[in-house]
């Protein structure tokens, strides 16, 4: 049942943490800015910032399409229910905190299978009284699982948005095509699919440094084409929404992008590049910068 995770013994969800590999979840955190990431998840963002010195673009402006997207599908499209796989570790403007903002009854399901984002799962569950928000720890590669757990908290009668977000390119094609088609098939008419994927069609160069410096980490990393991401709609039935899929800071841009509170320049001189990420305004992008597709659609 969704919730169960969070009975987890803290000692045994401390036993489940490898804190001397980087995982994606705690390096995608480094470059949000956040807190909860161990000496090699560090390492791996440095890495890949010093392989793409404006990388830390691609993720803030995935984060920014997440935001757009919920805003979108809450205030304009009516939808009241979302499952987010591959949650990530809490940061500011989750998808519950988005949508029952806009629609307090909205209900809420996360997944995700790093144990530091499961010991957190407790800040990140703070629905309001009227919805509801629950975390399942599961892989995505356990569709079945997922489902079978998230329709205690979500009625599959009603529809629902899934939201894919940055997560499918740590999956090769043979698993990730099934996965998507899974998931949307278990879903009724009228629900969405929200997706973000990195890919090399834009600015090649620097995302093969980075994918570099992650597959040498160990991370499964594909690099997907636009007709490949566009693929993952087709197969499972979803047509796209206007304006289809595209670089993510073109996706309905509304130029709304939180700024950071900027310290003294003094601070700010004695950080690391890494460490000065999270000051950084993201609205100083430019289509070099950015390497992520975003897109939307509706189950017919």
């Amino acid at each position: 049942m969704p919730g169960d995770a969070l009975s987890q013994d803290p000692a045994e969800l401390r036993r489940r943490i490898d804190s001397s590999k980087a995982h994606p979840a705690r390096v995608y955190d480094v470059f949000l800015g956040g807190k909860d990431h161990y000496p090699a998840d560090l390492a791996a963002a440095a890495a890949g910032l010093a392989a793409n010195p404006r990388g830390y673009l691609d993720v803030r402006h995935n984060r920014d399409f997440l935001r757009r997207a919920v805003t979108a599908l809450a205030r304009e499209d009516g939808i009241r229910q979302f499952l987010d796989i591959g949650t990530g570790l809490p940061t500011a403007e989750n998808v519950h905190q988005i949508s029952q903002r806009i629609a307090p009854e909205s209900r809420v399901v996360y997944v995700d299978n790093d144990p530091v984002v499961l010991a957190h799962a407790r800040a990140l569950l703070t629905s309001g009284p009227e919805g509801r928000t629950d975390y399942i720890d599961a892989d995505l590669k356990s569709p079945a699982r997922i489902l079978e757990q998230a329709a205690a908290t979500l009625d599959f009668d009603q529809p629902v948005a899934l939201c894919l977000v940055a997560i499918l390119h740590f999956v090769e094609d043979e698993e990730a095509y099934p996965i998507v088609r899974e998931l949307m098939d278990a879903l009724p008419a009228g629900s969405r699919l929200v997706l973000s994927h990195l890919t090399e069609d834009l600015n090649p160069e620097n995302i093969r440094a980075v994918q570099r410096t992650y597959t040498e980490r160990g991370f499964t990393f594909v690099l997907r084409s636009r007709k490949d991401v566009e693929r993952f709609f087709t197969e499972a039935g979803v047509e796209q929404a206007e304006p289809g899929v595209v670089p993510v800071h073109h996706w309905r841009p509304d130029h709304a992008a939180p700024v950071p509170e900027q310290p003294e320049e003094s601070y700010l001189a004695g950080l690391d590049d890494i460490e000065k990420v999270r000051y950084r305004d993201i609205n100083d992008v430019t289509d070099a910068d950015i390497n992520v597709y975003g897109g939307l659609g509706t189950k017919g």
